[in-house]
């Protein structure tokens, strides 16, 4: 599939049963042209494939995980696979012809033009449903825009937000590629922000009260997406109320063991937006898939069958405290190739749900927007929201709080979750050996897309 700077087809994935167990089935994709969408189920047929684009491995079925990790790698993995993309990702010497960088540039846009055909199409839908069809298509727009201004632009943190520049906003379908009207500049940080921002509070005012189907996204995938944006724009008091809500809504709760959070089929009660991920659509069949680098490779029971190229660093077990459950949620193993090393247990087994937004985060964004913003927003004060993750884990409970320990309990219990590069980054703190806002802790535009479009101009210091 090519980018949208050249003829671009629609993915259409046409949605079978959604079952008793709300699980998202559907059946393999094909290409089709916008006149082939004549009425409402075949637009929510489309809003169904940027599901399936968003689970692929360009997406949250690998590169919007793995990718952060690997940047941000001193602490926590390494990369001992033989991949050279990956490999240069972790050194930062990445180039504009990285496979990473134009692969995930080129499976964003796709998604973003698969949505933008939905609402183009948006009038073909029944009265009834119209509008959360809208708010679904707008909330999957705004998190992979997010994703993009993230990878491809300076952190928010870093200033001169009207200036530094995002990523080309595209707004519209474009089903074939015109030279004299498709070539868009970079927008600023400022507007991929403020695009966001739009998107997800319009999501979360158009989608019902009730939790999604597994695998879909509603308005407490909305509220969560809301927390993390306002947290890397230092909007504390934003980012406390939104994390409240899907805290205090009820429809959620943490796990009884740090283990029952992952490697499950199906969404948990502490899953507020997760992949799905079958036989079919798994992402780590091939050479590639957040479960197919991180899991060990081995013949022996139990059969695992990853490349096992990103393994775990013992100086990140070692931060945890003894009967810290997070701290042994690990195990011994070797990569295809026979290199020994350990391995988190996170991403073990295959054909199993992805969790994007757990309720933890939800917590420690609470309790950090909280303590940094200096209110009080829920019932909880910061130190008893960290305290409540750290209780489910079995570590001991803080007496009190500060700065670090906000930082580090986020380190130890989202680690290999995607979240320490934009920690680090949103607090000015050195991520994988460089400053918070050096240039290398951000990926090229890719040289294809520079190459037939010279309105995009490349980052630093990629020129």
């Amino acid at each position: 599939m090519r980018s949208f700077n050249k003829l671009i087809a629609l993915i259409l994935v046409v949605a079978t049963t959604l079952g008793c167990n709300k699980k998202l089935d559907i059946t393999p994709a094909q290409n089709i042209t916008p006149e082939q969408i004549q009425n409402g189920d075949d637009v929510k047929a489309v809003l169904f494939g940027a599901y399936s684009l968003l689970q692929s491995p360009n997406g949250f079925g690998e590169q919007y995980f793995l990718t952060s990790d690997l940047l941000a790698n001193t602490q926590q993995v390494s990369f001992v696979g033989t991949f050279a993309p990956y490999r240069d990702l972790v050194a930062k010497r990445q180039i504009p012809t990285n496979t990473i960088a134009s692969g995930m540039w080129a499976n964003s846009y796709n998604i973003i033009n698969t949505l933008n055909t939905v609402l183009n199409k948006i009038d073909l839908v029944d009265a009834d449903e119209r509008e959360a069809v809208e708010g679904e298509a707008k909330l999957l727009r705004g998190i992979v825009y997010f994703e993009l201004v993230n990878y491809f632009g300076l952190p928010y943190s870093a200033g001169a937000t009207s200036t530094n520049l995002g990523v080309p906003l595209v707004l519209e379908p474009v089903y074939e590629y015109d030279e004299s009207k498709h070539k868009p500049s970079r927008a600023t940080v400022e507007q991929v922000y403020t695009q966001v921002l739009s998107d997800l509070n319009d999501a979360e005012e158009m989608l019902g009260p009730d939790k999604g189907a597994n695998g879909r996204g509603d308005r407490f995938t909305a509220l969560a997406f809301l927390s993390r944006v306002y947290m890397n724009m230092g909007n504390y008091s934003a980012a406390a109320s939104a994390a409240n809500e899907v805290i205090e809504s009820g429809e959620f709760g943490l796990n009884n063991t740090y283990p029952g959070a992952f490697n499950n089929a199906n969404n948990t009660a502490e899953d507020v937006f997760a992949i799905q991920q079958t036989s079919q659509s798994n992402a780590g069949t091939t050479n590639n898939g957040i479960n197919t680098f991180y899991a060990a490779y081995t013949l022996e029971p139990p059969l695992i069958s990853g490349r096992g190229d990103v393994q775990a660093s013992a100086a990140y077990y070692s931060r945890f405290e003894p009967g810290d459950s997070r701290g042994e949620f690990n195990y011994d193993g070797e990569n295809i190739a026979g290199v020994a090393g350990i391995f988190t247990t996170k991403w073990q087994q295959f054909y199993k749900a992805i969790p994007v937004v757990r309720l933890a985060e939800m917590y420690l964004t609470r309790g950090e927007a909280n303590f940094r913003g200096g209110t009080q927003i829920g019932p909880n004060t910061p130190l008893e929201d960290v305290n409540e993750v750290r209780e489910r884990a079995g570590a001991s409970l803080l007496p009190a709080l500060t700065s670090e320990a906000i930082v580090e309990e986020r380190f130890l219990e989202l680690g290999f979750e995607g979240d320490r590069l934009w920690t680090l980054k949103r607090l000015k703190l050195n991520a994988g050996g460089k400053a918070y806002n050096d240039g290398l802790l951000v990926l090229p535009i890719p040289q294809r897309e520079t190459d037939v479009n010279s309105n995009l101009v490349q980052n630093e210091p990629y020129n």
